[in-house]
């Protein structure tokens, strides 16, 4: 059977790899690449793709599924908490847009009405684009990417009502206010739709469907509420893009939502290069070429002005001056949903063919220019915050008096438990009685829904995952515990830590002896074979690498034992010190407490004691009730109850450990 798109697929997916591969080995955004294949391959360039619209059809769900993954990633809280820059920012964005570019329009020989339609499609921002980029920045959670996030919202909201205006700008105003009061109406039951499902129907849904363990069926489920709610939003007359962003923000409140990004993230990445690659066949290169110096123009022109507007309208909300240039800088481009508006203007007649293509071509390069003007944008932030400064202008530029739109939960220093089982449960009880920070990643929905109950921090995934690892913020971990039983996930998962992090302190739970070598290839720091090792063990050696002191985890050990966990034999080495780098072998750390019977110590200044002639030994800090000391003086005295950190040679440790003891 022939198909006939499956040949114009090979093409763009063809010239998608060379391109993007050769701009990744130049350290190039690959969606300048997709843009870049666009032009090529299309219908102005060498013309080698015919089914243009096919592809358009394949763009549109990869915006779709590129929205549901920014909803997932968010909540319905959250998006409370931002919706004075979405109303106030965003339509101070748009209004003030619309009126600057109407004028400019006006006054150079155009009507009224068309004047106005040019406003309403430079006012758009690209939201693929921008939240593209600024995802894969990981800069989505921070100030001005709620910020950018925000205006983009209302965008795509206000486009639909700029498409009912269009025909009233000719004349044509037949029902006009009847579709505007329909259109609020059935956003109004969407939302109530919106609500109910986010926090009675949907949670349930897919924990009944994670209790089944099939991860094919979690994946049809969660791509079904994604185009389901898509759809039902389109036919109320929003946009399919919009609807997506909903559908994330309903799955986002359920304990599944990690889970289902990490499902849905290839789909995304393949079907916004087809966005991507359609956005650029619409450049026309003849024309682009013979017009390039105007273009240039117009296009600077877009930048300083767009870029001014949208960090007026988040000045106005009374954010710092660095956020407010940031969040400038990531919408100064012309947007893909102003592509759909323009078809509605040439029809209208509001858009002639010559304006359309210095429309587009605008367009499109201030697209190709968006990921670098925002992997640039903190050089140019910190440029304009200098010259600022020079000029005195620091004092005029409004601040934020509230809490900034932080991600509060961000985790540093902390410790990863992969599995909930004995040794997961132990290991957690141990770390808050030692109060260490912690989370927990399980793919059991039973375990995870009863223990999100109790308090316990928990995630339902799959820790083979890098999506569910970056969701725990790996790179910013101390240590991480695998204490699951399937082997083959075990290895996979040491070996996409290592790929995050190789300076993580990682302790890996095995079943058997033989497997242990491998596991230490693979980049584990300790393995722990269920034929010899217990759980008390395995969070020993996490609570020693956080210096924890010897006499509390003496009284953690026993309170497990006291709890019928022991399981296993072996006895505790002690002590044992933290070594911060393989390449420090000699550079070892460990907390003691000094003892009521430690009368050699006890009370007499450092100086008299010289430990580091007698036992070798520096004092690096002591922490003494709440208060840690870390410059160490001669005069300082030990006191009974002080715990010390001291660093030395391993044999010279465990000899003074055995005289404080």
């Amino acid at each position: 059977m022939h198909l006939p798109l499956l040949k114009d697929i090979l093409v763009l997916l063809g010239f998608s790899v060379v391109i993007v591969f050769v701009l990744q080995r130049l350290k190039l955004p690959s969606i300048i690449g997709f843009l870049v294949t666009g032009v090529l391959i299309g219908p102005y360039g060498l013309s080698l793709v015919n089914a243009v619209e096919e592809v358009e059809v394949l763009s549109e769900i990869g915006v779709i599924l590129l929205l549901f993954v920014i909803g997932m990633e968010l909540s319905i809280n959250q998006l409370i908490s931002i919706r004075k820059t979405v109303f106030v920012g965003g339509f101070f964005q748009v209004g003030i847009t619309v009126l600057v570019a109407c004028l400019v329009f006006y006054f150079i020989g155009n009507s009224w009405s068309e004047a106005v339609f040019v406003g309403l499609l430079f006012s758009l921002s690209s939201t693929a684009i921008v939240l593209k980029t600024l995802q894969d920045r990981k800069e989505i959670a921070t100030p001005h990417g709620r910020n950018a996030l925000a205006i983009l919202i209302f965008q795509d909201i206000i486009v639909v009502p700029m498409m009912l205006v269009t025909p009233l700008m000719v004349g044509e105003s037949e029902n006009i206010l009847l579709s505007v009061f329909g259109l609020l109406i059935k956003t109004l039951v969407v939302l109530i739709i919106t609500f109910v499902s986010a926090r009675y129907i949907v949670p349930k849904l897919l924990h009944a469907v994670a209790k089944t363990n099939s991860k094919e069926l979690f994946l049809l489920v969660t791509i079904t509420l994604c185009f389901a709610i898509a759809f039902l939003t389109s036919q109320a007359g929003l946009s399919l893009a919009l609807g997506a962003f909903i559908a994330g923000l309903i799955v986002s409140e359920s304990e599944y939502s990690h889970q289902a990004t990490s499902i849905i993230l290839p789909f995304r990445e393949l079907f916004t290069s087809f966005f991507f690659v359609s956005v650029g066949m619409l450049l026309d290169l003849n024309f682009f070429l013979q017009n390039i110096l105007i273009i240039s123009l117009l296009v600077f022109a877009v930048f300083i002005v767009k870029t001014l507007i949208a960090s007026l309208a988040v000045a106005i909300l009374r954010y710092p001056p660095r956020t407010v240039i940031l969040t400038g800088l990531s919408l100064f481009q012309v947007g893909e949903f102003a592509f759909i508006l323009s078809k509605v203007g040439i029809e209208y007649q509001l858009l002639d063919a010559e304006t359309n293509q210095y429309f587009l071509s605008v367009s499109i390069v201030s697209m190709l220019l968006t990921p670098f003007v925002i992997i640039f944008s903190d050089r140019i932030t910190d440029k304009l915050m200098g010259v600022s400064q020079k000029l005195g202008l620091k004092k005029r530029l409004p601040s934020n008096n509230d809490n900034e739109l932080l991600v509060s939960d961000d985790l540093e220093n902390h410790l990863i438990i992969i599995g909930y089982g004995v040794n997961g449960s132990n290991l957690a009880k141990a770390a808050t009685s030692s109060s260490i920070p912690f989370i927990v990643i399980d793919f059991d929905a039973e375990i995870v829904k009863h223990e999100r109950e109790r308090g316990l921090p928990i995630i339902f995934g799959d820790a083979t995952q890098d999506h569910i690892l970056e969701t725990v913020y790996l790179q910013n971990a101390r240590a991480a515990v695998i204490a699951i039983s399937d082997n083959v996930a075990t290895k996979t998962i040491v070996k996409n830590i290592r790929k995050h992090s190789d300076s993580l302190y990682l302790v890996v739970r095995t079943r058997f002896i033989k497997e242990i070598s491998e596991l230490f290839a693979l980049g584990a720091d300790e393995v722990i074979p269920e034929e010899f090792e217990t759980s008390v063990q395995i969070f020993t050696h996490v609570l020693y690498n956080f210096l924890v002191s010897e006499d509390e985890i003496d009284q953690i050990v026993e309170k497990v034992r006291a709890d019928n966990y022991q399981l296993f034999k072996g006895e505790l080495k002690q002590p044992k010190s933290f070594k911060p780098n393989n390449l420090l072998a000699d550079f070892n750390i460990i907390c003691i407490n000094i003892a009521a019977d430690s009368n050699e110590f006890l009370g007499k200044p450092l100086l008299e004691l010289n430990l580091r002639a007698n036992y070798g030994i520096n004092i690096i800090g002591i922490k003494r009730k709440e208060k840690l000391f870390q410059t160490i003086r001669p005069d300082d005295v030990l006191l009974q109850g002080d715990r010390v950190y001291i660093q030395g040679k391993q044999s010279n440790i465990e000899q003074f450990y055995k005289l404080v003891r």
